[in-house]
């Protein structure tokens, strides 16, 4: 049987944060599961988050988000860990999605018509994303906003799904055993490469 083949992109900017310890435990259960591992950590990479002429022409891509793209077409799962900041990804995340999610690449516009084509088909998904306040509330009173967008304007526009979700809040004000819990669970969901 084949390796899976998983891509973890971690997208906090802050190498001490929470967010970077649930990549290691989700690093540590795909391990066990002998899957086969890559990591992107936008933070390191050196690339313009500015989409400088949107799609009227090309910006040239660094090399850095040459290898990036190289690597989520090689994943089978990709799996995406992030905070939600003002109801949607951190600001050099999203430079980062619209840096390489592009035409030609991701997808394809028909012409003459509203409808395109996906190019990252056969890939499943899941975002690990951290928030402030209580998981409920955030569902509830604000319905959800950066997971509509990541799941459903972003990685389905471009064909990867199914895309699962774990929302772990409210994070600032948890106590140590809860961070704990969250760990294990994302182990476990590493290890069966969820």
């Amino acid at each position: 049987m084949e390796r899976k083949k998983i891509l973890i992109v971690i997208g906090h900017p802050d190498r001490e944060s929470f967010n970077y310890a649930l990549l290691e435990a989700y690093r540590k259960g795909a391990m066990r599961s002998d899957a086969e591992i890559r990591e992107i950590h936008i933070r390191e990479l050196e690339f313009d988050i500015n989409l400088k002429y949107g799609y009227r022409k090309p910006t040239v891509l660094e090399p850095d988000l040459i290898n990036a793209m190289e690597k989520i077409k090689w994943a089978d799962h990709i799996v995406w860990i992030y905070p939600v900041w003002w109801g949607g990804v951190p600001a050099i995340m999203k430079g980062f999605l619209d840096r390489v999610l592009l035409p030609g690449f991701a997808f394809k516009k028909r012409k003459d018509s509203v409808w395109w084509d996906r190019f990252l088909i056969r890939r499943s998904s899941r975002i690990i994303c951290t928030l402030d306040q209580p998981s409920w509330y955030y569902r509830f009173i604000y319905g959800s906003p950066s997971h509509k967008a990541m799941k459903r304007l972003t990685l389905q526009f471009v064909g990867i799904r199914p895309t699962r979700i774990t929302t772990i809040g409210s994070l600032r004000l948890s106590k140590e055993s809860y961070r704990k819990t969250w760990l294990e669970k994302v182990e476990m969901l590493g290890e069966n490469n969820l």
